[in-house]
């Protein structure tokens, strides 16, 4: 039976459909924050240099997919408001989450909804946080369309260069998850150090 929280197996399972509609989920569900998202863009970027996926269609697919969660997302926060920040913890939801996101927003605005696109959790919970919050519309769908792009299209495009130029990277897939997962808090904590950097 499949790993279905380990992408090669999940991506070989459903295929690019089910690789969209996980991106979608984790960008904009709450039930998505536990998906792979940085492993499975580089995956697929991966296959797509192997000829098993084809790239244009997963690069735009994907961007959409995150866009379009990260929008969803907003508007159950909008919808739902204050009500989320009372929910009772359980196996799933945790209140610390929603706390960390709001962390987020409370050092860093409006630029949070790129830079969360790079951390894990935080991605699921900062659209919703940002529609539970003053941010207008416009100015949350401007960062969202900017974060969704180069956190979807970057990953997959760089887990498709190493797969055309490093022979034999599917055999290095965990240490090669593990730099990209390194890699995509390396915005969050340069954004850390500038802002520390200020307030001194």
């Amino acid at each position: 039976m499949s790993n279905l929280l380990n992408p090669h197996d999940l991506i070989e399972t459903f295929g690019t459909i089910g690789l969209i509609l996980v991106i979608f989920a984790e960008s904009g569900l709450l039930i998505g924050f536990f998906l792979p998202g940085d492993s499975l863009l580089f995956t697929a970027g991966l296959l797509a240099s192997q000829g098993k996926l084809n790239l244009a269609v997963i690069v735009i697919g994907c961007a959409l997919a995150a866009v379009i969660g990260d929008q969803v997302g907003y508007q159950f926060g909008k919808r739902v408001g204050p009500t989320l920040f009372r929910r009772p913890d359980s196996r799933l939801f945790k209140q610390e989450y929603v706390e960390q996101a709001q962390g987020y927003f409370d050092r860093y605005g409006s630029r949070t909804i790129v830079l969360a696109r790079f951390v894990p959790i935080v991605r699921t919970f900062a659209p919703i946080v940002a529609g539970i919050g003053t941010m207008k519309w416009r100015t949350f769908a401007t960062y969202n369309v900017i974060g969704g792009v180069v956190w979807a299209a970057g990953v997959i495009m760089l887990g498709n260069i190493l797969g055309k130029t490093v022979p034999s990277i599917d055999k290095y897939l965990l240490p090669a998850i593990a730099v990209i997962v390194f890699l995509s808090l390396l915005p969050v904590l340069l954004e850390i150090r500038r802002a520390r950097r200020e307030r001194s």
